[in-house]
Parts: C-alpha cells; sequence; structure tokens
C-alpha cells in the first residue's frame, strides 16, 4: 500500500473492454490524445501535459488492459468523475476497488494491481477544466461477476446451486455457485459478448437492407425504445437479438452448464438484452436478469468497504 492515511475514499470502478463502469457513471472505454488543447473542456483529461478525451466510443480490443497507458487515463476520469459527484474536493485519498475475471483473477491479480498504483504519488490532473490531486493508496482486486452477486445473496438464499452469467463487451463469463461459493473449476469465459453482438447485427442489416446501422440504433431497437430507424431494419436487429440470445444459451450449455437444472442469473452490460428474450422454448429453470451495468463497480466498493471495515474491528 501506498503511504498509511487515515481515511480513504473507495471508489469502485469496473474496467470493462466496451465501457468503464463507476457507481454513478457508465462511459465508453475509449480514449483520444491531443498533442494541443481541443475545442471543448467536456470529458478532458489533462495528464503530463496531454490532453485526452475520454468515452470516444469504441477503441481496438485489448486483451491485457495492462499493455498501454489507456486504462490508467480511463481510471483518472472515472475517479474524478466520482468525486465530482460525492462532492468531494482535492487532495483526497483513494483505494480503488476493481475487478479481473475469476477465469484470469490469480494469474493477472498482481500485475494490474501494479498497474493501478503506477503512477505518481500524487496524482496531480485535470478532468472537465477542473484540477484534481490525488493518492491512489491502495488498489483491492476482486473476482468479477462474484463480487456483483455480494451484494444480492438473497437470489441464492434457498439455492444449492446457481449459474452466473456476466454479459460484458467482449466477453461472456460464466461460473457456478455452490453454496455461495464459486466453483473455479467450472468458470469460463466465452467471446460472446455485446461487441460481437453488436457486430453480427450490424452486418446483417447491411446485407439484408442495405443500411449501415450504428450501435446506439441497434441497442435502442433492441430495448424497445422509440426510433425513426426503417421498419425492415428494425425487424432485422430484433431477429438478431433472438438468435444471439440462442447462440449464447447454447454456448453455456456446451461449456457444461445447465442452465434446465439451476436457475441462470444474467448480469453486466448485455443482461438487459436477455429481456424479453429468454423463451420458454428454451426450457431455463428460473431465468434471473440484473440490467444494472454499473452491479460489478457497486460490487466491489461494498466488498471493499465491508472487508476494510471488518479489518478495523479486528475481524
Amino acid at each position: 500500500m501506498k503511504g498509511q492515511g487515515k481515511y480513504m475514499e473507495i471508489i469502485g470502478i469496473d474496467h470493462g473492454n466496451a465501457a468503464m463502469k463507476t457507481r454513478s457513471f457508465c462511459f465508453p472505454s475509449g480514449v483520444v490524445e491531443y498533442e494541443h488543447e481541443p475545442y471543448t473542456k467536456k470529458d478532458v483529461l489533462e495528464y503530463n501535459g496531454r490532453y485526452y478525451i475520454c468515452g470516444t466510443g469504441r477503441q481496438p480490443y485489448q486483451r491485457d488492459k495492462t499493455a498501454t497507458g489507456r486504462y490508467y487515463l480511463l481510471t483518472l476520469a472515472a475517479i474524478a468523475k466520482e468525486l465530482e459527484k460525492r462532492g468531494l474536493k482535492s487532495p483526497v485519498d483513494i483505494r480503488i476497488a476493481a475487478g479481473l475475471p475469476l477465469t484470469s483473477f490469480g494469474r493477472d491479480k498482481r500485475k494490474f494491481r501494479r498497474y493501478l498504483l503506477s503512477g505518481p504519488d500524487p496524482v496531480l490532473f485535470k478532468y472537465a477544466g477542473r484540477q484534481y490531486e490525488i493518492r491512489i493508496r491502495d488498489a483491492a482486486l476482486y473476482p468479477q461477476a462474484y463480487a456483483a452477486i455480494f451484494m444480492h445473496t438473497e437470489l441464492f438464499e434457498n439455492e444449492p446451486s446457481v449459474i452466473v452469467a456476466d454479459i460484458g463487451g467482449w466477453t461472456v463469463d460464466v461460473m457456478r455457485l455452490d453454496t455461495g461459493t464459486p466453483d473455479a473449476a467450472s468458470c469460463r469465459s466465452l467471446e460472446l459478448g455485446m461487441i460481437r453482438c453488436m457486430d453480427e447485427i450490424a452486418e446483417q442489416v447491411r446485407r439484408s437492407v442495405g443500411l449501415s446501422v450504428t450501435p446506439a440504433q441497434i441497442e435502442t431497437v433492441l430495448k424497445d425504445k422509440p426510433c425513426t430507424l426503417d421498419g425492415k431494419a428494425k425487424t432485422v436487429i430484433q431477429r438478431e437479438g433472438e438468435a444471439y440470445a440462442a447462440r449464447l444459451i447454447s454456448a453455456i450449455t456446451e461449456s457444461g452448464f445447465d442452465p434446465g437444472a439451476m436457475p441462470i442469473i444474467f448480469m453486466g452490460g448485455g443482461a438487459g438484452l436477455m429481456k424479453g428474450r429468454v423463451a420458454p422454448r428454451f426450457a431455463l429453470s428460473r431465468p434471473i436478469i440484473l440490467p444494472d451495468a454499473s452491479l460489478n463497480a457497486k460490487g466491489y466498493e461494498q466488498l471493499c468497504g465491508a472487508l476494510t471495515e471488518g479489518a478495523h474491528h479486528g475481524g
């Protein structure tokens, strides 16, 4: 841990391939660098004499999030957003609560923690025109999905076994909980996340209707919200949304899970897509949908807070 402060503000951050999430915000995991000050201060991070617009849309998939400085910059943006939301002024000591998929948790935990703590002390930067001085004192890492379910133990109170499917941007991380404990041997990471889904739907719309639709349009249609898009394109989007749900459930089953024998909890940024698409023909035991995209970030923060409080009381 860097230093020993009396109080540290805990900020939970979910470093997604498609989006960054905190308990209050969700924004795209995109960064565009500018050599000179850009035309706007909105979402602009000024760090080490460079300017970055954070939340600019999709970036190339980055399997190793420590390979470049992008996720460190996005972490600073996420912290600034939360500090502003919470009404906290600099200087402030921060404990980051973040996570990794259970499939790579043991392998990547130390490296990702070092990455989050790799900046100067203190870290000085501007975000959206406001000056920040923070000291990142610690970074606590927790298993993705499991930390989120920590907030909803009532979902498996009377269930000896449940399946959890965390639908992210690039992957769907699947695990089984037995009496509330993850079965590490059962964990799988399927490359069937929302980026794949959106790309496939966009391609089918191009082939069928000849239109180039955006991810925002696709998401709007899938959520049954009003949109002036061509009716034929909407039909294709809805059809492909159903096909994606079928492919996902099939892949989960082929990975050794039986959603007909035990409840399955869909969570993550793509969970809302499953709503209304878990048809009776799938013969699922009991589908549970948690569409809150910030659920992991909230879980990291709550779990970190509970463990910190326990440590202070000798627990």
